[in-house]
């Protein structure tokens, strides 16, 4: 009954317009966070940009399914060459607050709507600050010991997953719990990330 605007553009139509849809073809790329290979699907930039926010805090589900095709090809080239048997896919610890309030877990919806497993390996031991004004070397000192294996991991193989990669302050966090329980992480596949600065 009301209109919508598309998500990327802002344009009346439909949720996600022909041009927009196009843009969120994923393009993995990879870069390096200390001594982690993550793969990106996507540039967090441009119509991307809007199109996540929209997903993660707008409530618009409806947007899932090509982000959720988008991760899976960060996944698939996350995991290239790596022998996928006993591979945990691991998404981020997130506070219950963050759910409730949302309705939804947006990475572990993706995951779902890209028809990929996931292990709840992870959980956080204290709640950050939010994360959101703080510069690179403040998120990581923000986010450090703050999570803990909530499964046993010892010898296990795992691939972080997460949504959008910025400084890299919580899959560094994420790598160093896994670690610390015994696992080896093989890498991380995120669906966006920012753009280097």
């Amino acid at each position: 009954m009301l209109p919508i605007d598309c998500a990327g553009c802002g344009t009346a139509g439909p949720a996600l317009c022909p041009a927009c849809r196009l843009r969120l073809r994923p393009e993995p790329s990879v870069r390096e966070v200390g001594a982690l290979a993550v793969v990106s699907a996507l540039p967090y930039a441009g119509a991307v940009q809007p199109v996540v926010v929209a997903f993660k805090n707008e409530g618009r589900t409806g947007l899932a399914p090509p982000l959720a095709s988008a991760l899976r090809a960060a996944v698939s080239a996350a995991v290239a060459g790596v022998d996928g048997d006993g591979l945990l896919l691991v998404p981020m610890a997130r506070t219950r607050r963050s759910a409730v309030e949302r309705g939804y877990d947006p990475v572990r919806l993706l995951l779902r709507r890209a028809g990929l497993p996931r292990t709840d390996a992870l959980r956080l031991v204290r709640r950050p600050q939010d994360q959101l004004r703080l510069g690179r070397e403040e998120r990581f000192a923000n986010l450090r010991g703050g999570m803990s294996a909530r499964v046993p991991l010892a010898g296990r193989r795992v691939l972080l997953v997460d949504d959008v990669v910025t400084t890299g302050a919580t899959l560094t966090e994420a790598a160093r719990c896994v670690a610390a329980a015994g696992g080896f992480v093989v890498g991380a596949a995120t669906l966006a990330s920012t753009p280097l600065r």
